[in-house]
């Protein structure tokens, strides 16, 4: 499975020289043997594998956030990748879990990595975040898990782009940029 994920990972186009950063040293890192997995939440090991979906409505260019319980933050939804799952697979079984949905890649493979610090109720540890992007719609509603979402939200692209990043993953304004050079 290490293979399969370096190899998902250097499959990503790096949006600019941070991407790319993130890119080596994750390829690094999972390279080094080191776990990878989360084993025991919130923080065994300290840095381990998570993936964000982004669902997009390309026709009114916006995208579904969660107002995250634990980070207290604006996040795509996601999860944990569980020992020796392919990231993939993470997605489908985390969009059914959260919010009911079944996964409609757009990309089949991730379209971003982030490596960030966790904030909040979970502070302190690592994730290494990769990002799928999935067709969503923002006229239906959709019913998500409130043990992990105080609710959600469809952003305008160009809202995100206008706002400063406190309250979002710190990463957010970034992919957004990557995002409509993509769909353009």
């Amino acid at each position: 499975m290490r293979d399969t994920i370096k190899n998902l990972i250097a499959s990503i186009v790096p949006f600019d020289g941070l991407e790319q950063s993130n890119i080596t040293d994750s390829i690094h890192w999972i390279s080094s043997g080191v776990e990878i997995f989360r084993i025991k939440g919130p923080d065994i090991p300290p840095k381990h594998l998570v993936v964000y979906f982004v669902l997009i409505d390309e026709k009114v260019k916006k995208f579904l956030l969660i107002d995250h319980i634990k980070a207290k933050l604006w996040l795509p939804p996601g999860g944990h990748v569980e020992k020796d799952e392919d990231p993939d697979e993470t997605v489908k079984r985390e969009i059914q879990e959260e919010l009911g949905v079944e996964a409609q890649f757009i990309v089949n493979n991730p379209f971003f990595i982030t490596v960030t610090e966790t904030v909040n109720i979970d502070a302190g540890h690592t994730d290494v975040s990769l990002w799928y992007i999935l067709r969503g719609n923002s006229t239906k509603q959709v019913d998500y898990d409130k043990k992990e979402i105080n609710g959600y939200k469809w952003f305008l692209f160009e809202e995100i782009l206008k706002l400063n990043n406190y309250g979002f993953d710190p990463q957010m304004r970034r992919f957004t940029k990557k995002l409509l050079l993509f769909l353009l």
